[in-house]
């Protein structure tokens, strides 16, 4: 998995890379030759009291001396809701970051340490044998003992490594419910109960951490003791030797250093073998995403629609989880036309939201067809899909930064008027006029720095700056009074007059005025009508709007 995805993604820099080599390989050489330099100028400089010839070596020593992330990105954007559900949301942000991130150390180091790792080891063994035989006969013992016990711990690395990076998805897991969760932890005083779940988090990924700690610990000191018992018995030896006036004290200068450099380029190994485990799990991890075709699939050839209106038709819509032995919609079939506003109604887990998410493509039927204008969302063009329909979720999400940026966010040439009409619309702006900058009022991130009322405002208003041809409301008024509610689908009537309209809602109060109410249960359409017809017709929709309202009210 790691070599396929390092051939994938580095080919496209192939030339940068070869550079990167090529200067790499300069540079060893410019290092291995630094300890010759040494040694004449011990030798012929220091010894014989030669300045000049000081000056000059020493001046020629002088002298000598994105993608993969987009991909991953690129693709969890691309799936849908049931791909997203199958990783989960923090496993996909651990392989977006740090499972990107160790594959592009492994590649960095790559580049710089093991091309430069394998050339010192050969070129210091041959320049080493160059200055004395006999010492030379040391590497026999120290390199093989380094490549032993280099490979006894790396052996035992790689799977805790993989464990590793599951215990961080688990840590991801934890701290993303409970911020996002934080106020449902302090209205139940569960703090301890959510402390202990994130401190047993952390304390797994903590032992598996100090298990690869301990191993790391180990490599280093373990290379360093064969270094230098190897550098002491170059000095024991070398010593007799220069004693006997059979090898030069430059020569043993430039000995010891060449097996410092041969057992450093082994060190470098070692550090490069220490990144290769984890860089081989994270690599596994990526390449599981970028296998997974997403179930949303752009259209080879997408069907042009010239002069869009809007009209929309379910014909025999069934939609159903992989795995989930019934449908979560089945055999659904409405129209909802431009200039009429269409409401759905329903019991909890009737498939209302589902129903919604199909028209946008955000997850696609498994039966049936979802039409635009007598077009399949399916064939459609997706830039021309998100132009013509605009979705005001049942929780609404603002991105950080301004007021502005947000509503700008489905037309970024929008113009302020725009944004200020389409704030009066939403009855938000008089509370955006009150906040510090008006539309550049700093937002936080996910909207918490507003109130929910004002979220969903703020939301429906960027969907009217939008202008799409299709409006889809998912229980976007839940969080606003019932007068704001009325002023503002009064405010909508005439601002969405040619679109079409289709609104999601509990509230009866919402709804009761609309030209068409949808009525699901038990995954079915079981009616269709006004307000006063299904009253009459329909036991569902009579049942909820008497929860609401009084026999008196529901008939006003």
């Amino acid at each position: 998995m790691l070599i396929r995805l390092l051939r994938d993604y580095l080919r496209p820099y192939s030339r940068p890379l070869a550079l990167v080599v090529l200067l790499q390989l300069v540079q060893t050489l410019a290092t291995l030759f630094l300890p010759t330099l040494n040694a004449d100028i011990i030798d012929n400089g220091v010894i014989k009291g030669d300045t000049s010839y000081i000056m000059h070596t020493g001046g020629l020593m002088l002298a000598v001396g994105r993608d993969l992330r987009q991909a991953v990105f690129g693709r969890v954007m691309g799936f849908s809701a049931r791909e997203v559900g199958r990783f989960g949301t923090p496993s996909l942000i651990t392989r977006t970051t740090n499972d990107v991130q160790q594959v592009q150390m492994l590649a960095l180091m790559t580049f710089t340490l093991m091309v430069a790792a394998p050339i010192m080891c050969v070129g210091g063994i041959l320049l080493a044998l160059n200055q004395d035989v006999k010492l030379s006969s040391l590497l026999l013992v120290a390199v093989p003992l380094l490549a032993i016990i280099v490979g006894l711990i790396i052996s035992r690395m790689r799977p805790l490594f993989r464990l590793m990076q599951q215990r961080i998805d688990r840590i991801n897991s934890v701290l993303r419910e409970q911020i996002t969760g934080v106020r449902v932890v302090r209205a139940f005083v569960r703090e301890d109960r959510e402390r202990d779940r994130f401190a047993a988090a952390s304390n797994e990924l903590l032992d598996v951490s100090l298990g690869t700690g301990r191993l790391m610990a180990l490599m280093f000191p373990s290379v360093m003791l064969v270094l230098n018992l190897s550098s002491v018995a170059v000095l024991w030896f070398g010593g007799h030797l220069v004693a006997e006036g059979s090898m030069q004290i430059g020569s043993l200068t430039a000995f010891l250093t060449y097996l410092l450099l041969i057992l450093m380029s082994v060190m470098m190994a070692t550090f490069m073998f220490m990144l290769v485990p984890r860089a081989e799990v994270c690599a596994e991890r990526i390449v599981e995403v970028l296998d997974t075709e997403p179930d949303i699939v752009q259209p080879a050839n997408p069907v042009q629609v010239p002069d869009l209106r809007g009209r929309l038709e379910l014909r025999d819509v069934e939609f159903r989880f992989p795995g989930a032995q019934d449908p979560v919609l089945r055999a659904v079939s409405l129209t909802a036309r431009p200039g009429e506003i269409t409401a759905i109604i329903g019991g909890t887990g009737s498939g209302k939201t589902t129903l919604l998410s199909l028209i946008p493509r955000l997850m696609d039927a498994t039966g049936g067809s979802v039409l635009i204008d007598g077009v399949d969302v399916r064939e459609m063009d997706p830039a021309v899909l998100s132009g013509a329909v605009g979705l005001v979720p049942q929780r609404p999400y603002l991105f950080s930064g301004t007021v502005a940026s947000n509503l700008r966010y489905g037309k970024p040439d929008a113009t302020d008027e725009e944004l200020w009409r389409a704030l009066e619309t939403a009855q938000a702006r008089e509370f955006v006029e009150q906040m510090p900058g008006g539309l550049d009022a700093p937002i936080a991130q996910g909207g918490t720095s507003v109130s929910g009322g004002q979220r969903q405002r703020l939301a429906i208003a960027r969907a009217l700056v939008h202008r799409p041809r299709i409006y889809l409301f998912d229980d976007s008024f839940s969080a606003l009074d019932y007068a704001t509610d009325a002023a503002l689908r009064a405010a909508l009537a005439a601002e969405t007059g040619d679109a079409t309209v289709v609104i999601v809602a509990q509230r009866v109060s919402t709804i009761r005025r609309a030209d068409r109410i949808v009525v699901l249960d038990a995954s079915r359409v079981v009616a269709t009508g006004t307000h006063d017809e299904l009253m009459g017709s329909n036991e569902t929709y009579r049942e909820i709007v008497l929860s609401q309202l009084t026999e008196q009210e529901a008939a006003a």
